[in-house]
């Protein structure tokens, strides 16, 4: 049990929290292009959804190729919001409105799972004899706040929360299972309502592998639990669950689906992405590398948490709700990343959810000298990476200094630097709030058990609206696959009716579809032929007994080792 003083669970103003959480959610957002690589995949399907017809939406895949890609939810959303929206503010911010409801219902769930573990009895603070402890709700806002901290602080979900992934739909059904479960500690029907709910958004944005981890955990969570659900809980979650989930195989039969794309889209939902059926050491090497900078400074404030309720207190706290549930989902989270084949930090956002609510039960343990490092070591990094973006910006604008100027020209030759008055006051006015925030972090000294948050939560804030404003133009460029597509249809022959993309990738296979209105197709009968390596070309050629011309070669201006090529197939 901890001893809190009222004064130390005052709530941040809520105009404070939604404003930092709104701005961080809609910053980069618009105004650019699709970003290879996962990012141009998404929006690609989604695009191709928006053109295509019923059978697409049925079996979710790119334009001229013959794959399934999956599970169709996240497909389904960033496509509706093109119908909707893509007239008004152009198809590809439309799809990322998709990102956009996926990060928000994610912070919202994380806020009130954490509120309502933080008013339960078992982790109530000491009660003193003459008063002046923190009242139950108090409590539970103060937790909640310094979870969507905590959850807004992560440095990994700065890039991969603005992208129109999978995986931003499993972080929101993550994040309402995780609402669901705890909700079904008072409210049976209601929490079991949202666990299945979530677990139909996970299922349909997912493989089964994944689900099946993480409704097994929830299960075992459940059960080893000292608070048990109620048989309510289990029944409407489980129904609605498998009702969800089965809409999908549904429509294939409703819409009389052949059994070829059947086959396709369950072998798709099946193994994508694909998983080991042991542990996989290429993925464990990843986790071992890039996990500690990735979900910074979550995992230190989560371990903490873990060591303080299973030191200090007996063994039945590691069965208490606020331990027992999100650990569960950490540890099928862990499981499923390392049997990952090709883990990659897109994965790594299935963590995030559970040690976010893990982490905010730390915050009225921490001694002062933790809270001391994070603070300083959040305020030093976040202060030299804002100067490092203005000084470049700077340089690339004005042309001085020199040296740095023809730095960035040499890693993004063709760039052409444009000022902007609007990102420019934006930019002063975010760099200014996080001057404001440092003075009032230390030069007061705050009681409140989630002051150590405040820094680390608005220095990525101020680092991402920077990169998104004053390094915008330069990122969209170095990542868009835009102005090499427009090069490439200024290249191709007038004549040219079909051209083969059986070897090239994904991620140009749906950007040259969306920047160009050439006729791109699988077909090796097609007498053009375009490939991203020149190893495919080779093979082609000799396994066809085709020759190849060489028409047309080029590559991103920021990718040294990407080369893309435009064949003229011919007959030996």
């Amino acid at each position: 049990m901890v001893k809190l003083t009222a004064a130390a669970t005052v709530s941040i103003p809520r105009i404070v929290i939604f404003a930092l959480t709104l701005v961080y959610g809609l910053a980069g957002l618009f105004g650019r292009d699709p970003w290879k690589n996962e990012d141009s995949i998404g929006f690609g399907v989604m695009w191709n959804l928006h053109l295509g017809s019923w059978q697409d939406w049925l079996v979710p895949g790119l334009a001229g190729r013959d794959l399934s890609m999956g599970a169709p939810l996240p497909y389904w959303l960033g496509a509706t919001f093109i119908d909707l929206f893509g007239s008004i503010i152009g198809d590809a911010n439309a799809a990322r409105l998709y990102s956009a409801l996926c990060f928000f219902t994610s912070a919202i769930a994380i806020w009130y799972a954490t509120y309502l573990l933080g008013r339960r009895q078992e982790v109530q603070p000491m009660s003193f004899a003459l008063g002046g402890q923190p009242n139950t709700r108090d409590y539970g806002m103060t937790l909640a706040d310094g979870a969507l901290l905590i959850f807004l602080a992560c440095i990994g979900l700065a890039q991969r929360s603005h992208e129109t992934t999978p995986m931003m739909a499993h972080l929101m059904g993550l994040s309402i299972i995780l609402y669901g479960t705890v909700r079904g500690l008072d409210k049976p029907w209601q929490g079991g309502a949202w666990t299945g709910l979530g677990l139909v958004i996970l299922g349909l944005s997912s493989n089964w592998a994944l689900t099946a981890l993480i409704a097994l955990a929830i299960g075992l969570a459940v059960l080893l639990c000292q608070v048990k659900l109620r048989f309510r809980w289990t029944l409407s979650s489980i129904v609605i669950a498998i009702l969800g989930i089965g809409i999908w195989p549904l429509l294939w039969h409703v819409f009389h689906l052949s059994p070829e794309l059947q086959d396709s889209a369950l072998n798709a939902w099946a193994n994508t992405p694909p998983m080991h059926r042991y542990l996989a050491w290429g993925s464990l090497q990843f986790m071992s590398i890039n996990f500690w900078a990735y979900a910074w400074p979550v995992w230190p404030l989560a371990l903490v948490s873990l060591v303080h309720w299973g030191r200090n207190h007996d063994a039945g706290t590691w069965r208490a709700p606020h331990i027992c549930i999100p650990l569960g989902l950490l540890l099928a989270g862990f499981i499923y990343v390392l049997f990952r084949v090709e883990a990659n930090e897109h994965d790594l956002i299935v963590l995030i959810p559970p040690m976010a609510i893990l982490a905010a039960f730390s915050l009225p343990i921490l001694r002062r000298s933790v809270i001391s490092f994070i603070d300083w070591f959040a305020m030093l990094s976040f202060t030299i990476v804002a100067i490092a973006i203005w000084f470049i910006w700077f340089a690339k604008t004005t042309g001085y200094p020199a040296p740095i100027a023809a730095n960035v020209a040499r890693f993004i030759p063709g760039f052409e630097a444009q000022f902007s008055g609007l990102t420019l006051v934006i930019a002063l006015i975010i760099t200014g709030l996080w001057l404001w925030v440092v003075q009032w972090r230390t030069s007061r000294a705050p009681k409140v058990i989630w002051r150590c948050l405040v820094i680390s939560a608005a220095g990525t804030t101020l680092m991402w609206v920077l990169l998104m404003t004053l390094w915008l133009p330069t990122i969209n460029y170095a990542k868009t696959y835009r102005f090499v597509a427009e090069r490439l249809v200024k290249a191709v022959p007038a004549d040219a009716k079909c051209i083969d993309t059986s070897y090239l990738g994904l991620a140009q296979l749906a950007s040259f579809s969306y920047f160009t209105k050439l006729a791109l197709a699988d077909n090796p009968n097609c007498p053009y032929m375009l490939t991203h390596n020149a190893s495919t070309a080779s093979a082609f050629s000799a396994l066809n007994d085709k020759k190849l011309k060489l028409l047309w070669e080029d590559r991103r201006a920021s990718d040294r080792t990407e080369r893309l090529r435009l064949y003229q197939v011919l007959s030996e």
